[in-house]
């Protein structure tokens, strides 16, 4: 590696608890001098198949300091416009609702800011604290959602905040697009079809390729990104609770993003459900150089 990285000590990867994206330490980007602020959340308290997705957040700030600054395809170096790393969200394993409202805290907090709020987490359902934060500050919002799974049950389990709700509960705040859901019940089939949400199967982009297009072409006004990193397919993102064959690939999902990017003023985003494997790095690393790719499109000057 080239990057010279002033990086803490610790347990875990060589960083304590508290880790920060690319290594970067407060002196050189503290929280007032930076554009970008992470909230890493390490909960899975309602996860439905495998637990662990609250090792994820802290063990994709640790592979991110093996990334090189430089973006060939944006030829940025976006960790200049400063990136500052919270310290991991207090955890209370008996209540999610509890939990959502953290997340719900600590985003408000950044946007009080000017901040661009980024989640890490841990499960899908702390993007609900994010969606209520941003809706509550900008309208005419649309989530753009890449998952596996639709995430629109009315309960699961017998609770209405559960991991598999999530999209249910966000719809109260804002409209929805969904990519690369092939994982859901009968009901919530019928759901996106009675209320007419623009989703996207997985199934469908591989037999049309041309449909990518048009997913940036139904956003328009403010809008937040949400990952599921479990939309990708399980041969390039393996490290998640429930893998599910037939996924999204890299070059394709990028290429969407960066063009929905252009069109509108992103306001936040999540990556979630990173479940790490021990001795398996290409995961975290690929979360971590998604989320790189990511500032590196929403910092770059538009036209």
């Amino acid at each position: 590696m080239s990057n010279e990285k002033k990086v803490g000590s610790g347990a875990f990867g060589g960083l304590g608890p508290h880790c920060s994206f690319l290594g970067l330490h407060a002196s050189e980007y503290d929280f007032d001098s930076s554009r970008a602020v992470i909230i890493p959340a390490p909960y899975d308290g309602t996860t439905t198949y495998r637990a662990g997705t609250r090792e994820g957040p802290r063990a994709i700030l640790a592979a991110s300091r093996e990334l090189e600054f430089f973006d060939e395809e944006t030829r940025t170096e976006v960790y200049r416009k400063g990136i500052f790393t919270l310290e991991e969200l207090p955890v209370n394993v008996s209540s999610p609702r509890e939990m959502v409202r953290e997340v719900r805290e600590a985003c408000e907090m950044v946007l009080a800011a000017r901040k661009f709020p980024v989640l890490l987490g841990g499960e899908h359902l702390l993007s609900l604290g994010m969606v209520e934060a941003v809706a509550a500050r900008y309208s005419d919002l649309t989530i753009l959602h890449l998952d596996a799974h639709s995430d629109l049950r009315e309960e699961y389990q017998g609770s209405t905040y559960s991991n598999a709700c999530i999209m249910r509960l966000a719809l109260e705040h804002a409209s929805l697009i969904q990519v690369g859901i092939r994982s859901l019940t009968a009901e919530e089939f019928t759901f996106i079809e009675e209320t007419k949400i623009p989703c996207f199967f997985a199934h469908q982009l591989h037999q049309f390729p041309g449909l990518w297009k048009r997913i940036p072409e139904l956003i328009s006004g403010n809008l937040y990104i949400s990952i599921d990193l479990d939309a990708f397919d399980p041969s390039i993102m393996p490290a998640v609770g429930t893998p599910e064959p037939g996924g999204l690939g890299w070059y394709e999902t990028l290429a969407m993003l960066k063009d929905a990017i252009g069109r509108a003023n992103v306001v936040g985003l999540d990556i979630m459900e990173l479940l790490p494997v021990p001795q398996h790095t290409p995961s975290e690393f690929f979360a971590a150089r998604l989320l790189y790719k990511l500032l590196s499109y929403i910092f770059m000057d538009k036209p």
